[in-house]
């Protein structure tokens, strides 16, 4: 075991061997691992609902659990673990490197990803595919290696690069599911099961987060939560012709768009109930005023707007850069991702639908309740329908868990805030930046409070353009390595 104090900064001399080797092992190992994986259509189980016969999220799993055990990590032990019903996670172990750190209540760092997908999408370039993968200009394009493919590669690539340098660090987990882009809703019984071999958690590495620019280290502080759900609105028991029966029969569009209004400011897309929203802690008004300060206005000129294309400007719902931040961090918002009850538009004839249907996703500020919010929403759209229709809202996700909650991250530790800068200045030449992230990784709310002392590296390579969910998805290679550097480098500090 090496003697090494934990404490002892990382020398530019061995920040660069591990920069080395992290680059070398992405050119020979990750990248070819990664292309092969976004071939595969592993999507989640709220988008295949025939997961286990399809056998892509088992495919998956066997193929980065066998590239782990290829790396010959000393001590080493990898499980893939399936519980009854439930998508499996991989689980391994490996013991520290560093003097006293296997002992019982020695630290722990536990290492999170996930291998689940979302669907295809529409939109994608004409020479590109979400299950085909390019690597182009240093951008590997293709669904699921920016979210969250990477992470368990990156994570196993971390511990290698310290241990090839002979740079002591704590024992190690790591917990890769194939749930999260259902809202994680098995992995509560994973943590459970496995809680016993966690051990004593000091430090949580997720690498399924976002960067504001690929310039830096970026830290999570904060996630949203969410409720998803279909919306359904019904009139008729079926179509029947427009010009006999409008004006008399109500427009189960036009009932949805008055129970919509009940939620939302149509003008501003603004929540109208208080229940989902939260007061804004002054610390993190703090950091996204400093975090205005170096993106400016690519906060939302990153997005690929349509808008503007008559000439006119582009007009997102602010220019402020502090504001959008917020916006998109912790004030709660709605979009409509899905319809359902209308013919394509070249067999929309002259009839009145009997039903609409949206598929709604309800982004919460972090600290809102997602199961509370999932309820409320519940009742504020079925109540006192409009002319008596049949208005259902079903919340996606099982009873007592049909909403996630977000998360706000804890008072960073005076070791931890050093490391990153530290990391980041050595591997980006510049100091690491902090920023709320608006989607939904359930598994921190969940640690944090089974481990409360724990501290959260949470960070990941989602940084403008990457498009993760939609189309053209791609993760920033020169990035990825560079990050990867920097969590070992963080892990290395870990007391």
């Amino acid at each position: 075991m090496n003697a090494r104090d934990p404490l002892q900064p990382v020398s530019p001399d061995e920040s660069s061997a591990l920069a080395a080797f992290t680059d070398r092992l992405w050119d020979e190992e990750i990248v070819p691992a990664l292309t092969d994986y976004i071939a595969i259509p592993a999507k989640s189980p709220m988008f295949d609902a025939d997961w286990e016969r399809h056998g892509h999220l088992e495919r998956v799993v066997r193929d980065a659990a066998a590239w782990v055990e290829r790396q010959q990590i000393a001590g080493l032990r990898l499980e893939i673990v399936r519980l009854p019903g439930r998508t499996p996670v991989i689980f391994f172990e490996v013991p520290a490197t560093r003097a006293g750190g296997n002992a019982a209540d020695a630290p722990t760092i536990c290492l999170y990803g996930h291998l689940d997908k979302q669907p295809e999408f529409n939109g994608w370039r004409s020479d590109l595919g979400p299950w085909t993968p390019k690597l182009e200009n240093g951008l590997l394009y293709g669904r699921g290696g920016a979210d969250d493919g990477y992470a368990i590669y990156a994570s196993i690539a971390a511990i290698l690069a310290l241990d090839r340098q002979g740079l002591p660090r704590p024992r190690c987990v790591g917990l890769i599911e194939t749930c999260e882009e259902s809202g994680s809703f098995d992995l509560p019984a994973y943590v459970d099961a496995l809680g016993p071999r966690l051990g004593q958690v000091a430090l949580v590495v997720c690498l399924d987060s976002g960067a504001g620019n690929y310039d830096q280290l970026w830290l999570t502080t904060s996630l949203r939560g969410n409720v998803t759900g279909t919306l359904k609105v019904e009139v008729l028991t079926e179509g029947v012709h427009s010009g006999d029966a409008s004006g008399l029969v109500p427009s189960s569009f036009r009932i949805l768009r008055q129970v919509l209004d009940r939620l939302e400011d149509a003008k501003t897309g603004r929540l109208l109930p208080e229940v989902f929203h939260c007061e804004i802690p002054e610390e993190r008004i703090a950091q996204a005023r400093r975090t205005a300060e170096i993106l400016g206005d690519e906060v939302w000129k990153r997005f690929p707007w349509a808008c503007g294309a008559d000439g006119g400007p582009t007009l997102p719902t602010t220019s402020d850069p502090l504001e959008a931040l917020l916006n998109r961090t912790w004030r709660p918002t709605l979009s409509v991702t899905g319809a359902d009850g209308f013919p394509e538009l070249k067999n929309a004839g002259n009839v009145l639908r009997p039903h609409t249907a949206f598929k709604l996703s309800l982004r919460l500020p972090p600290l809102v309740d997602g199961n509370a919010a999932a309820l409320a929403l519940k009742t504020l759209l079925e109540d006192n329908a409009p002319y008596n229709a049949r208005v259902t809202f079903q919340a996606d996700g099982r009873v007592g868990a049909q909403g996630a909650t977000g998360w706000n991250a804890p008072t960073l530790a005076p070791w931890l805030a050093d490391a990153l800068d530290a990391a980041s200045q050595a591997h980006f030449g510049a100091p690491c930046g902090t920023i709320g992230q608006g989607g939904t990784i359930p598994l921190m709310g969940l640690l944090q409070r089974s481990f409360p002392a724990a501290q959260m590296m949470v960070c990941g390579v989602l940084g403008p353009k990457s498009n993760a969910h939609g189309p053209n998805e791609f993760l920033h290679v020169p990035y990825g390595k560079k990050l990867t550097a920097a969590v070992a480098q963080v892990m290395a500090a870990c007391p």
